[in-house]
């Protein structure tokens, strides 16, 4: 059985001001709270793999692991996938960004299988995932939202 998530958020600032501040992996120790590490490995076009790193968790354990992106800045669309799995048979993100009334529809659908015999399923990965994904998110939303006044302020 597979994982599966899909989760969204509107973002009032403009599009490319969203666009840009996500795909900006090299900040996302920033942008998110869980990265401790965001370091890019190889840049070739609309391809980026880059290394993530969470915080220690509560034993001191340091979970990393390698992602590649790629980017389509017409479609604004941006298809990810773990190459380093962990514990992950699979994970791969869509990430979707349309311009709506009220702002930008940031969209995450997140598909994955984890391994046998891990202490949690595909089911109890599935919650923490959404659990999650929607914390990250709020933290874009709000980072993003204070950049888009403060540039319109100065502007």
């Amino acid at each position: 059985m597979a994982g599966h998530t899909d989760s969204s958020i509107v973002i009032d600032a403009p599009l490319p001001l969203v666009w840009e501040t996500v795909n900006d992996v090299a900040s996302w120790t920033t942008l998110f709270s869980e990265y401790g590490e965001s370091t890019v490995l190889e840049r070739e076009g609309h391809r980026v793999r880059f290394r993530l790193a969470l915080h220690p968790d509560a034993s001191g354990t340091v979970w990393s692991w390698v992602s590649e992106r790629i980017e389509d800045p017409e479609r604004h669309v941006v298809h990810s996938r773990r190459v380093e799995t962990g514990n992950f048979k699979y994970m791969w993100i869509f990430w979707e960004f349309t311009e709506e009334p009220a702002g930008v529809r940031m969209r995450w659908v997140q598909d994955f299988e984890l391994k046998p015999g891990l202490p949690l399923d595909d089911n109890a990965m599935t919650e923490r995932l959404r659990t999650n994904t929607a914390a990250q998110m709020r933290r874009i939303k709000e980072r993003i939202e204070a950049a888009a006044r403060h540039a319109a302020a100065a502007g």
